[in-house]
This record gives C-alpha cells, sequence and structure tokens, in this order.
C-alpha cells in the first residue's frame, strides 16, 4: 500500500498565466499492526492539468466531440488519460510530465516532487452556471506493474484578467525592488510579478470613482434620483447607492435592489432560437420607503463568485435590477385621520392604487487577488489516495 498526498502550496486559486505548483508525496506506510513489512514498486507516476466543459443537454447544443471516451480504465491500459471517466469535455490541457520511473519505498520511507505548471492564458475561468460548467483539475496519475492506473485529482479555482497576457515586463531589471540577500529563481519572480501586477491593474480598474446620477420615473411623473459613484467593481466588494425620493413627485412606497448575474448561451448554441437568459441573484435589499426622504443599500459581492467573461459558447454580465412599488394616489392621501381628538392619530390606509416599475442597471465585476479568494473557496489544497 501507497499513500499518496498533494498539496497546493499557496491555496487553490490561481490567476490565468501563473504558475501552479504542487508537492505530491509517496509514502509507503509503515503500520504497526503489521509483523512484516516489505518494499513497495510503482512503475510511474504522471501529472497534468486539464480543463472540463460540462453543458446542460436541455440548453446548450453543442457539436459532437472528436475522439472516443472511455468511462473506465482498462486492466491493461498503460496510456495516462487524466480525464478519464468524466462527464464533458477536455477543452484544455498542458503537455504531461513525468514525475518519476521504477520507484522503490522501503517501509516507512516517503519521497516528494514538485510539479511546476503555468496555466494558460487563453482558457475559459472556473465556472458552475445553469448551462455550462468550466472545471480545472490537477491529475495526477501512477501505475503498480501489472496493475491499472490509479488517478488522484486536485480540482482548483482559477481567475481570468484580461489585458493581463499582453502586459511586457521591462527588460531592465534594475528598476525593480530585489533583495540582494535572497536568490530567487527567474520563474519563480516572473510569477510574483504577475501576481503584483494584476493587484495593481485591479486596484486601478475599480478605485476610478465619478458621480453617475439618474431619475427615476415612471409615466406618471419623477418619483426620485440614483445616485452610485462607480460602475467597476472587484469580486469581494460592496456595491453601494443611494436614493433620494424628496424631490419625487410620485411617492415610492417600496424598493428592492438585486445583484444579478445574466448567463446567456451565444446564438449558434442554442438549443431553441430565443431561449430566455438564466439569472442567478447574489444577493439583495428591500426597504419600504413611504415618507423617506433618502435611502442607501450596500450589497456584498462574493468572493465565491464569478466575474464577468466571455467565450464561444456562453457569455455571463453583471447587474443591478432595481423594481419599484409607486402610490397611485398623491403622498397627502397615503394616510388618514382617525381621531378628531386633541391627540390626533394618523394611520395608514387600508387599500390604495400602486404601479409597480422595474429597471435593470449593468455593473462590471472584475476578479480579485487569488490569495484572498482562497480563503472562501470550496475546495481543499490536500487532497490524497491509497494505492
Amino acid at each position: 500500500m501507497i499513500e499518496v498526498l498533494a498539496k497546493l502550496g499557496r491555496g487553490p486559486v490561481f490567476l490565468a498565466g501563473e504558475v501552479l505548483e504542487c508537492v505530491i508525496t509517496f509514502t509507503n506506510p509503515l503500520s504497526a499492526s503489521s509483523t512484516s513489512a516489505s518494499s513497495e514498486m510503482l512503475a510511474w507516476a504522471s501529472a497534468q492539468i486539464h480543463c472540463q466543459f460540462h453543458a446542460s443537454e436541455n440548453r446548450v447544443a453543442l457539436p459532437p466531440s472528436d475522439g472516443s471516451k472511455h468511462d473506465v480504465q482498462a486492466e491493461n491500459e498503460t496510456v495516462f488519460v487524466p480525464n478519464r471517466g468524466e462527464r464533458g469535455q477536455c477543452i484544455l490541457s498542458t503537455p504531461p510530465k513525468i514525475l518519476f520511473c521504477d520507484l522503490r519505498l522501503d517501509p516507512g520511507e516517503s519521497k516528494s516532487y514538485s510539479y511546476c505548471e503555468t496555466l494558460p492564458v487563453d482558457g475559459p475561468p472556473s465556472f458552475r452556471g445553469q448551462s455550462v460548467k468550466y472545471v480545472y483539475k490537477l491529475t495526477i496519475g501512477c501505475q503498480r506493474v501489472s496493475s491499472p492506473i490509479k488517478l488522484l485529482r486536485v480540482p482548483f479555482r482559477v481567475l481570468v484578467l484580461h489585458g493581463l497576457k499582453d502586459y511586457q515586463f521591462p527588460q531592465d531589471e534594475a528598476v525593480a525592488p530585489s533583495n540582494p540577500f535572497l536568490e530567487e529563481e527567474e520563474g519563480l519572480k516572473k510569477d510574483s510579478r504577475l501576481a503584483d501586477l494584476a493587484t495593481e491593474l485591479l486596484m486601478v480598474a475599480t478605485s476610478r470613482r465619478s458621480l453617475h446620477l439618474y431619475n427615476i420615473s415612471n409615466t406618471r411623473g419623477k418619483v426620485g434620483t440614483f445616485c452610485i459613484f462607480k460602475t467597476v467593481y472587484k469580486i469581494g466588494e460592496d456595491v453601494i447607492g443611494t436614493f433620494n425620493f424628496s424631490e419625487g413627485d410620485i411617492p415610492c412606497l417600496q424598493f428592492s435592489v438585486s445583484l444579478q448575474t445574466e448567463e446567456s448561451i451565444q446564438e449558434e448554441f442554442q438549443r431553441r432560437r430565443g431561449q430566455p437568459v438564466s439569472f442567478t441573484m447574489h444577493a439583495r435589499h428591500q426597504e419600504s420607503c413611504l415618507h423617506t426622504a433618502q435611502s442607501s443599500f450596500s450589497l456584498p459581492i462574493p468572493l465565491s463568485s464569478t466575474p464577468g467573461f466571455t467565450t464561444n459558447v456562453v457569455s455571463l454580465k453583471w447587474r443591478l435590477h432595481f423594481e419599484f412599488v409607486t402610490s397611485g394616489e398623491s403622498a397627502g392621501t397615503c394616510l388618514v385621520r382617525g381621531s378628531q381628538s386633541e391627540a390626533v392619530t394618523w394611520t395608514g390606509v387600508e387599500q390604495m392604487e400602486v404601479d409597480t416599475f422595474s429597471w435593470d442597471l449593468p455593473i462590471k465585476v472584475l476578479p480579485t487577488n487569488p490569495i484572498l479568494a482562497s480563503y472562501v473557496s470550496q475546495f481543499s489544497s490536500t487532497n490524497s489516495i491509497t494505492i
């Protein structure tokens, strides 16, 4: 028996273009109950990254994939196929890398190997939607002599920041901050600079603020104004907006604001022409606002959500969806005098005519620092298997 342990050193979330590093440890455990222990042999081990694409048959019409798919590993199969047995299509994969050949482990002995691979910048982000899914995995395959291949899969999340691959690092390294007392490999140095560059680009893109004012009106007149200071956000940020109903002619009784994503299938892949778009709500604020001059809301963008993106199959966009309930009468008739005595009590009317209308405001949502997103990731940094 051999235990295989794979550990992602920095966490399970990465930016496209970064280097994924995983330490894989093979151990021959020394059992306390056994009276005699023997050495264990592995013929080979290899590792490869791939992205698996899943589509709902009811919503997406995909062309048939090339190549035959096997659901199980044949007993005499010696070919390493990382996505063997998985549903969907493998749309992206890196070249396989051999970790070792002919490894012998004595009882209690362990051997560790480091796997490094740059994540492709032209792939889609990790996404689990209502119509499609993009799932990234690192698959480690190993085989005993005359035994079937065993696969250890390590799922992880990929964030895509557009424009990052087009950036050219300066040739003059003297201007870059460095520590002369530390020796750093060039690949790791570039990877570190890539993460710092992404953080800087995201900070610049999401820190720009300018006043955006919108008039809220229906067919009968003005209800109020809405103010928001920016429309570009990172996942993990809060979307903050304010309302001013003091200058409105039509009383607003209630409003709600929903943070939503819009998942639409490209026309050539739609199962039915003109099929509806799928919406997912991530946060919602609802408030009764009769006789309220000003109000505000704050909606958090979950760190686990997917930033907006577009592929040849699907498009994901973010928006704020507003719903307003307004009175069909003037503000003075929304209250009635309940007593003619010196102490006057005002109560709400039992019935009143209302109008409802909605409005959508598109916003842009970008990725965030992958280390920050790792704290709320559903994936584990450590995975293991026994063969």
